[in-house]
């Protein structure tokens, strides 16, 4: 990534989902450095960087998804922590048999929007309340709080879609519903504050990234279908 990139990615406007705690944040800071008492000067400071915080963990860039549309993109930014050949959710309907589950790990210094691996209709959507794990532990993807997506490719074939909640996360937002149709890239959600998200391929796909690998949510080529 250039010089150039590195700081539009930074500075990229944040997601409306940040409002209320850029607007608490600047509240406690105006408030707190207006007063002449030294705790709530450090108040001040402590809300003012807050809020400086929230503009980066909320920011939103704008990403580019190649033209094809025989591709799987990944969901989010992040490093991948696991590639490995699992059931998928029961809940979300897509049979029994193994398939390949890439998950991407997003630390708080990750872009935190979760997009749309490829172009369909969300026909599946089953949140569950749980455990608030490291989420790049791997069973993190049965005992964490999480919310599982379904999209159904156009040739009928599915993919999978989990936001799982982490260490410091307790909000999950999922900005589809069901029979909504989406394109590759498109936002889908996020997860506030450090989170994982898992991709699980149609049957036969197999991954074309491996554990350690970095990826750029609705950017990065995750399989061919």
């Amino acid at each position: 990534m250039s010089l150039i990139q590195s700081f539009k990615l930074v500075l990229s406007p944040p997601h409306r989902a940040a409002t209320p705690f850029l607007l608490a944040g600047s509240l406690v800071g105006l408030l707190g450095r207006a007063t002449p008492w030294r705790a709530t000067r450090l108040l001040g400071n402590a809300g003012i960087a807050f809020t400086a915080f929230c503009l980066y963990f909320f920011r939103d860039p704008k990403r580019t998804p190649p033209p094809r549309t025989d591709l799987v993109l990944a969901s989010a930014d992040g490093r991948v922590t696991s590639v490995a050949l699992v059931t998928p959710p029961a809940a979300l309907e897509m049979g029994h048999t193994p398939v390949w589950r890439v998950s991407t790990f997003l630390s708080v210094l990750n872009v935190h929007i979760n997009r749309m691996p490829a172009a369909g209709e969300v026909t599946k959507i089953a949140y569950h309340a749980g455990k608030f794990l490291n989420a790049s532990l791997d069973k993190a993807s049965e005992h964490n709080e999480r919310n599982e997506l379904r999209l159904t490719l156009p040739d009928g074939r599915n993919i999978g879609v989990v936001q799982i909640a982490g260490l410091i996360a307790r909000r999950i937002l999922c900005f589809v519903e069901e029979g909504d149709r989406v394109e590759a890239g498109e936002r889908f959600g996020l997860i506030r504050f450090g989170s994982r998200t898992d991709v699980y391929l149609p049957p036969g796909v197999e991954p074309l990234v491996v554990e350690g690998q970095t990826m750029v949510g609705g950017e990065t080529v995750l399989a061919k279908l």
